[in-house]
């Protein structure tokens, strides 16, 4: 049997279209009636994810009408995106500074120059429409210390009467000097823990709603904050036990805060979610299920149905990446070795060898049904242990539609620890 008579190239070749900055036309028409959109990443260190999914979310702000972007990140930094992008008092003068203040690892994933220029065109693009700006902000739950800060500096400010139960949930996490595993040790040995604080100040904030006068979402960041507070803490003390359950709790928070930003929007709004294949791609097309794992595309699948959600996964060949050898080490430059042929990216080379669109995957036949590894780079990657790094996949399940690169190259971080460099890239800024 020939290439062309394998019904997996085939079906592949019959979806594909050539990739380009004038192809995305049919993705969109794909994309369009859907109130949520979620782009994915088959990594935290790859321009081009970035780039790509900026240019989709371009043409959904525009031509669509899309309210707001949110990714995997978390609040308090998005946030202050959020306010640059919308011009708001005291916001900062440039992306890369808001940028730069980035300063949780992995740094590389939002201080990087392909984000700079994002948030530069998303600054332009809401100066021309001030009754309906699009919004930026973070679905994650790392920041407890953040969120805390964060909510003393609006209560101090805004809300006094709030300030001293504020105070007593600093003074609850003070004694483990920001280091969550320390405080998450001390809650599961010891039956102790800020939990009942926690609950108490959100709701407080939700009931009393303060309001600021240079911050139009003031009230909603604060809110927000106390929500992240409130699940970072659970989180942290489930990651001290086996099993699914911290996942879980995270994605949970991610689609918390999708519907909490939709409803914020308005009843008609529309979302753009940026997150890796792992949390948007649904969770039920991988083995993620047999571990009783579920993530927010799955979520988001089942509370809004399939014709209000639209997932589009990411996927290269061959390439570099910046990603760190270890927990907390500084980001570096590694090389993508080339992926198997028994893999969707190594089959994708093969019967494509070009970047590639596939809009429907629905049109894709059964053998796009068929599981088949899936490559996902986390911000840790040893490519000497690179077999590791793929997921079985049902790919026309897991994705409404897919965005292929045959090469890829590394993300363009900031901060000179991670990149090298501290100047932008020549072809900075990617036709933004």
């Amino acid at each position: 049997m020939t290439d062309s008579d394998n019904p997996l190239t085939a079906g592949l070749r019959e979806l594909a279209l050539p990739l380009h900055g004038d192809a995305l036309q049919p993705l969109l028409q794909q994309l369009a009636g859907a109130r949520i959109v979620m782009l994915g990443e088959a990594s935290h260190g790859t321009s081009e994810y970035y780039v790509w999914r900026a240019a989709l979310s371009r043409r959904l702000i525009e031509d669509q009408g899309f309210d707001f972007v949110a990714v995997e990140g978390d609040w308090p930094d998005c946030y202050r995106v959020n306010r640059y992008a919308k011009a708001y008092a005291d916001s900062g003068a440039h992306a890369e500074a808001v940028l730069r203040a980035f300063d949780r690892w992995p740094t590389w994933m939002w201080a990087n120059w392909e984000m700079v220029a994002f948030t530069e065109w998303l600054r332009r693009h809401n100066d021309t429409r001030p009754q309906r700006q699009a919004g930026f902000y973070g679905l994650d739950m790392y920041s407890l210390w953040e969120s805390l800060e964060a909510i003393i500096h609006h209560v101090r400010d805004r809300d006094p009467q709030s300030l001293a139960l504020a105070e007593r949930v600093l003074y609850c996490f003070q004694p483990y000097g920001r280091d969550e595993q320390r405080y998450a040790r001390h809650a599961l040995m010891s039956d102790g823990d800020c939990a009942d604080e926690v609950i108490e100040l959100l709701l407080r904030l939700v009931h009393r709603r303060p309001r600021f006068d240079t911050d139009p979402e003031g009230d909603f960041d604060a809110e927000q904050n106390a929500h992240v507070m409130v699940n970072a803490e659970r989180y942290y003390r489930t990651m001290m036990t086996a099993g699914a359950g911290s996942w879980n709790l995270r994605d949970t928070h991610m689609m918390e805060t999708l519907n909490r930003l939709l409803q914020r929007h308005g009843d008609n709004s529309k979302g753009i979610v940026w997150a890796h294949n792992t949390h948007i791609g649904d969770a039920r097309a991988t083995d993620m299920r047999h571990e009783g794992m579920f993530n927010i595309g799955q979520l988001a699948r089942e509370e809004w149905g399939r014709e209000q959600v639209r997932l589009v996964g990411f996927g290269s060949h061959r390439g570099s990446v910046i990603a760190a050898r270890s927990w907390g080490s500084p980001g570096q430059k590694m090389a993508v070795p080339a992926a198997p042929p028994h893999s969707w990216e190594g089959a994708m080379h093969l019967a494509l060898g070009r970047d590639s669109l596939l809009p429907d995957l629905a049109r894709g036949g059964a053998a796009l049904h068929q599981p088949r590894g899936h490559r996902a780079i986390g911000v840790v990657y040893r490519p000497e242990y690179e077999r590791g790094n793929f997921v079985p996949t049902e790919l026309a399940q897991r994705y409404d539609a897919f965005v292929y690169l045959d090469e890829t190259r590394a993300l363009h971080p900031l901060h000179i620890e991670a990149a090298g460099e501290v100047t932008p890239p020549d072809t900075y800024p990617w036709g933004f």
